[in-house]
Protein backbone atom coordinates (compact mmCIF):
# COMPACT_ATOMS: atom_id res chain seq x y z
CA UNK A 1 0.00 0.00 0.00
CA UNK A 2 1.24 3.48 -0.89
CA UNK A 3 1.87 5.71 2.12
CA UNK A 4 1.93 9.51 2.23
CA UNK A 5 2.41 12.05 4.99
CA UNK A 6 -0.09 14.80 5.71
CA UNK A 7 1.07 17.96 7.46
CA UNK A 8 -2.33 19.29 8.52
CA UNK A 9 -3.16 22.93 9.16
CA UNK A 10 -6.57 24.47 9.78
CA UNK A 11 -9.84 24.25 7.85
CA UNK A 12 -11.41 21.36 6.00
CA UNK A 13 -8.68 20.96 3.37
CA UNK A 14 -6.70 18.37 5.39
CA UNK A 15 -9.85 16.29 5.94
CA UNK A 16 -10.69 16.44 2.25
CA UNK A 17 -7.22 15.26 1.31
CA UNK A 18 -7.25 12.48 3.91
CA UNK A 19 -10.59 11.12 2.74
CA UNK A 20 -9.72 11.28 -0.96
CA UNK A 21 -6.34 9.61 -0.45
CA UNK A 22 -7.84 6.81 1.63
CA UNK A 23 -10.58 6.29 -0.96
CA UNK A 24 -7.77 5.62 -3.44
CA UNK A 25 -6.23 3.02 -1.18
CA UNK A 26 -3.42 5.26 0.06
CA UNK A 27 -2.36 5.09 3.72
CA UNK A 28 -2.15 8.57 5.25
CA UNK A 29 0.10 9.39 8.20
CA UNK A 30 -0.78 12.81 9.62
CA UNK A 31 0.93 15.40 11.76
CA UNK A 32 -1.69 17.83 13.11
CA UNK A 33 -1.28 21.18 14.89
CA UNK A 34 -2.92 21.79 18.26
CA UNK A 35 -5.30 24.75 18.20
CA UNK A 36 -5.39 24.72 14.39
CA UNK A 37 -6.27 21.34 12.89
CA UNK A 38 -9.87 20.16 13.23
CA UNK A 39 -10.31 17.40 15.82
CA UNK A 40 -12.19 15.32 13.20
CA UNK A 41 -8.82 14.39 11.72
CA UNK A 42 -8.56 11.77 14.49
CA UNK A 43 -11.72 10.09 13.21
CA UNK A 44 -10.62 10.26 9.57
CA UNK A 45 -7.23 8.59 10.07
CA UNK A 46 -5.62 5.83 12.10
CA UNK A 47 -2.29 7.59 12.59
CA UNK A 48 -2.21 11.20 13.82
CA UNK A 49 0.58 12.88 15.79
CA UNK A 50 -0.41 16.14 17.44
CA UNK A 51 2.25 18.86 17.76
CA UNK A 52 2.41 22.55 18.57
CA UNK A 53 3.10 25.10 15.85
CA UNK A 54 6.86 25.27 15.34
CA UNK A 55 7.74 21.77 16.58
CA UNK A 56 9.58 20.84 13.40
CA UNK A 57 11.72 18.17 15.06
CA UNK A 58 8.67 16.26 16.29
CA UNK A 59 7.09 16.55 12.86
CA UNK A 60 10.12 15.09 11.08
CA UNK A 61 10.54 12.29 13.62
CA UNK A 62 6.88 11.25 13.35
CA UNK A 63 7.00 11.07 9.55
CA UNK A 64 10.37 9.31 9.49
CA UNK A 65 9.22 6.75 12.05
CA UNK A 66 6.23 5.94 9.83
CA UNK A 67 8.49 5.41 6.84
CA UNK A 68 7.05 8.33 4.88
CA UNK A 69 8.99 9.50 1.81
CA UNK A 70 6.35 11.88 0.37
CA UNK A 71 4.20 14.43 2.19
CA UNK A 72 1.70 17.19 1.48
CA UNK A 73 0.97 20.38 3.39
CA UNK A 74 -2.77 21.06 3.55
CA UNK A 75 -4.44 23.92 5.38
CA UNK A 76 -2.91 27.05 6.80
CA UNK A 77 -1.79 28.24 10.22
CA UNK A 78 -3.68 31.27 11.50
CA UNK A 79 -1.23 34.16 11.37
CA UNK A 80 -2.53 35.88 14.49
CA UNK A 81 -2.36 32.64 16.46
CA UNK A 82 1.11 31.91 15.14
CA UNK A 83 2.39 35.27 16.31
CA UNK A 84 1.11 34.72 19.85
CA UNK A 85 1.39 30.96 20.32
CA UNK A 86 4.51 29.86 18.42
CA UNK A 87 6.29 27.07 20.34
CA UNK A 88 9.30 26.03 18.24
CA UNK A 89 11.52 23.15 19.32
CA UNK A 90 15.27 23.25 18.67
CA UNK A 91 14.88 22.21 15.02
CA UNK A 92 12.19 24.84 14.57
CA UNK A 93 14.41 27.54 16.09
CA UNK A 94 17.22 26.60 13.71
CA UNK A 95 14.83 26.73 10.74
CA UNK A 96 13.55 30.21 11.69
CA UNK A 97 17.14 31.36 12.17
CA UNK A 98 18.15 30.18 8.71
CA UNK A 99 15.16 31.92 7.13
CA UNK A 100 16.00 35.16 8.93
CA UNK A 101 19.68 35.02 7.94
CA UNK A 102 18.73 34.45 4.32
CA UNK A 103 17.03 37.83 4.27
CA UNK A 104 13.76 36.25 3.16
CA UNK A 105 10.48 36.90 4.95
CA UNK A 106 6.82 35.92 4.93
CA UNK A 107 4.91 32.67 4.85
CA UNK A 108 6.46 31.37 1.64
CA UNK A 109 9.99 31.69 2.98
CA UNK A 110 9.10 29.70 6.10
CA UNK A 111 7.22 27.04 4.14
CA UNK A 112 10.05 26.63 1.64
CA UNK A 113 12.44 26.35 4.55
CA UNK A 114 10.27 23.64 6.07
CA UNK A 115 10.12 21.83 2.73
CA UNK A 116 13.92 21.96 2.55
CA UNK A 117 14.15 20.60 6.11
CA UNK A 118 11.89 17.68 5.20
CA UNK A 119 13.80 17.06 1.98
CA UNK A 120 17.06 16.85 3.93
CA UNK A 121 15.38 14.14 6.01
CA UNK A 122 14.43 12.18 2.89
CA UNK A 123 10.82 13.37 2.69
CA UNK A 124 9.71 15.07 -0.54
CA UNK A 125 6.97 17.69 -0.23
CA UNK A 126 4.58 17.28 -3.18
CA UNK A 127 1.76 19.60 -4.36
CA UNK A 128 -1.15 19.89 -1.94
CA UNK A 129 -3.49 19.13 -4.84
CA UNK A 130 -2.11 15.59 -5.14
CA UNK A 131 -5.15 13.25 -5.54
CA UNK A 132 -7.40 16.35 -5.64
CA UNK A 133 -7.17 17.53 -9.24
CA UNK A 134 -10.97 17.46 -9.49
CA UNK A 135 -11.35 20.38 -7.04
CA UNK A 136 -9.04 22.75 -8.92
CA UNK A 137 -11.09 25.58 -10.47
CA UNK A 138 -11.47 25.46 -14.25
CA UNK A 139 -11.58 28.38 -16.68
CA UNK A 140 -14.89 30.16 -17.26
CA UNK A 141 -18.22 30.53 -15.48
CA UNK A 142 -18.59 27.96 -12.70
CA UNK A 143 -21.90 29.07 -11.16
CA UNK A 144 -24.30 32.00 -11.03
CA UNK A 145 -25.13 34.62 -13.67
CA UNK A 146 -22.74 35.71 -16.40
CA UNK A 147 -20.49 38.64 -15.42
CA UNK A 148 -21.16 42.05 -16.94
CA UNK A 149 -18.68 44.64 -18.23
CA UNK A 150 -18.60 46.49 -14.91
CA UNK A 151 -17.62 43.31 -13.08
CA UNK A 152 -14.97 42.52 -15.70
CA UNK A 153 -13.47 45.95 -15.18
CA UNK A 154 -13.39 45.46 -11.40
CA UNK A 155 -11.82 42.01 -11.83
CA UNK A 156 -9.10 43.51 -14.02
CA UNK A 157 -8.36 46.17 -11.39
CA UNK A 158 -8.26 43.59 -8.61
CA UNK A 159 -5.89 41.48 -10.66
CA UNK A 160 -3.50 44.38 -11.16
CA UNK A 161 -3.52 45.12 -7.43
CA UNK A 162 -2.71 41.50 -6.55
CA UNK A 163 0.06 41.41 -9.16
CA UNK A 164 1.56 44.56 -7.66
CA UNK A 165 1.64 43.22 -4.08
CA UNK A 166 2.36 39.59 -4.93
CA UNK A 167 6.04 39.72 -4.00
CA UNK A 168 5.21 41.33 -0.65
CA UNK A 169 3.42 38.19 0.61
CA UNK A 170 0.53 40.25 1.97
CA UNK A 171 -2.50 38.21 0.94
CA UNK A 172 -4.24 36.56 -1.97
CA UNK A 173 -7.49 38.53 -2.09
CA UNK A 174 -8.80 42.00 -2.89
CA UNK A 175 -12.33 43.47 -2.91
CA UNK A 176 -13.27 46.03 -5.57
CA UNK A 177 -16.47 47.96 -6.26
CA UNK A 178 -17.05 50.29 -9.21
CA UNK A 179 -13.34 50.84 -9.77
CA UNK A 180 -12.54 51.45 -6.09
CA UNK A 181 -10.42 49.07 -4.00
CA UNK A 182 -12.33 48.57 -0.75
CA UNK A 183 -10.10 46.04 0.98
CA UNK A 184 -6.90 44.06 0.51
CA UNK A 185 -6.65 40.77 2.38
CA UNK A 186 -3.95 40.75 5.03
CA UNK A 187 -3.58 38.87 8.30
CA UNK A 188 -7.35 38.69 8.88
CA UNK A 189 -8.12 36.40 5.93
CA UNK A 190 -10.50 36.59 2.97
CA UNK A 191 -13.83 36.45 4.80
CA UNK A 192 -12.89 39.20 7.25
CA UNK A 193 -11.63 41.34 4.35
CA UNK A 194 -15.01 40.92 2.62
CA UNK A 195 -16.83 42.02 5.78
CA UNK A 196 -14.51 45.00 6.16
CA UNK A 197 -15.16 46.00 2.55
CA UNK A 198 -18.93 45.80 3.12
CA UNK A 199 -18.67 48.63 5.66
CA UNK A 200 -17.24 50.88 2.96
CA UNK A 201 -19.13 49.88 -0.17
CA UNK A 202 -22.70 50.20 -1.38
CA UNK A 203 -23.25 46.53 -2.25
CA UNK A 204 -22.32 44.67 -5.41
CA UNK A 205 -18.60 44.25 -4.76
CA UNK A 206 -16.29 41.93 -6.68
CA UNK A 207 -13.94 39.62 -4.76
CA UNK A 208 -10.75 38.58 -6.55
CA UNK A 209 -8.40 35.81 -5.41
CA UNK A 210 -5.26 34.77 -7.25
CA UNK A 211 -2.02 32.93 -6.65
CA UNK A 212 0.94 35.07 -5.67
CA UNK A 213 3.76 35.72 -8.10
CA UNK A 214 5.82 32.53 -8.32
CA UNK A 215 3.24 30.61 -6.27
CA UNK A 216 4.64 27.29 -5.06
CA UNK A 217 1.81 24.80 -5.58
CA UNK A 218 3.17 22.62 -2.79
CA UNK A 219 1.61 24.91 -0.21
CA UNK A 220 -0.52 27.99 0.46
CA UNK A 221 -2.67 27.43 -2.62
CA UNK A 222 -5.61 29.88 -2.81
CA UNK A 223 -8.81 28.19 -1.62
CA UNK A 224 -12.50 29.03 -1.47
CA UNK A 225 -15.35 27.22 0.26
CA UNK A 226 -18.97 27.56 1.36
CA UNK A 227 -18.11 30.08 4.08
CA UNK A 228 -16.69 32.47 1.50
CA UNK A 229 -19.90 32.37 -0.55
CA UNK A 230 -22.04 32.78 2.58
CA UNK A 231 -19.98 35.78 3.70
CA UNK A 232 -20.33 37.35 0.26
CA UNK A 233 -24.12 36.84 0.35
CA UNK A 234 -24.35 38.46 3.78
CA UNK A 235 -22.28 41.42 2.58
CA UNK A 236 -23.96 41.91 -0.80
CA UNK A 237 -20.91 40.98 -2.90
CA UNK A 238 -21.90 39.71 -6.33
CA UNK A 239 -18.86 38.19 -8.06
CA UNK A 240 -16.05 35.87 -6.94
CA UNK A 241 -13.23 35.72 -9.50
CA UNK A 242 -10.38 33.27 -8.91
CA UNK A 243 -7.39 32.05 -10.88
CA UNK A 244 -8.19 28.92 -12.88
CA UNK A 245 -5.76 26.06 -12.43
CA UNK A 246 -4.31 27.57 -9.25
CA UNK A 247 -7.29 27.75 -6.87
CA UNK A 248 -9.06 24.93 -5.07
CA UNK A 249 -12.72 24.82 -4.09
CA UNK A 250 -13.62 23.01 -0.89
CA UNK A 251 -16.98 21.20 -0.89
CA UNK A 252 -17.48 22.15 -4.53
CA UNK A 253 -21.09 21.01 -4.84
CA UNK A 254 -22.19 23.10 -1.86
CA UNK A 255 -20.28 26.09 -3.20
CA UNK A 256 -22.06 25.83 -6.56
CA UNK A 257 -25.47 25.49 -4.92
CA UNK A 258 -24.90 28.49 -2.65
CA UNK A 259 -23.64 30.62 -5.53
CA UNK A 260 -26.71 29.78 -7.61
CA UNK A 261 -29.07 30.39 -4.68
CA UNK A 262 -27.61 33.81 -3.87
CA UNK A 263 -27.04 34.92 -7.47
CA UNK A 264 -23.29 35.14 -7.00
CA UNK A 265 -21.12 34.65 -10.08
CA UNK A 266 -18.19 32.29 -9.55
CA UNK A 267 -15.69 32.52 -12.39
CA UNK A 268 -12.27 31.10 -13.20
CA UNK A 269 -9.94 33.63 -14.86
CA UNK A 270 -6.80 33.10 -16.88
CA UNK A 271 -3.39 34.18 -15.57
CA UNK A 272 -4.02 37.73 -16.82
CA UNK A 273 -7.30 38.06 -14.96
CA UNK A 274 -9.43 37.74 -18.08
CA UNK A 275 -12.83 36.02 -17.89
CA UNK A 276 -13.67 34.09 -21.07
CA UNK A 277 -16.88 35.08 -22.82
CA UNK A 278 -19.77 32.83 -21.75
Amino acid sequence: MERIGLIAGNGTFPLLFAREARARGVEVVAVAHRGETLAEIDDALDSVTWIRVGQVGRMVRALKKAGVTRAVMCGGIDKATRLSDLRPDWRGVRLLGRVRRSGASGDDAILRGLADELSAAGIEVVPSTTFLERIVISLGLIAGPAVDDRARSDIALGWRVLAAIGDMDVGQGVVVEDGVVLAIEAIEGTDAAIRRAAELGRGGAVVVKAAKSGQDMRFDVPAIGPRTIETMAQCGARVLAVEAGATIVLDDETVRQLAERHGISLVGCDTAGVVPDV
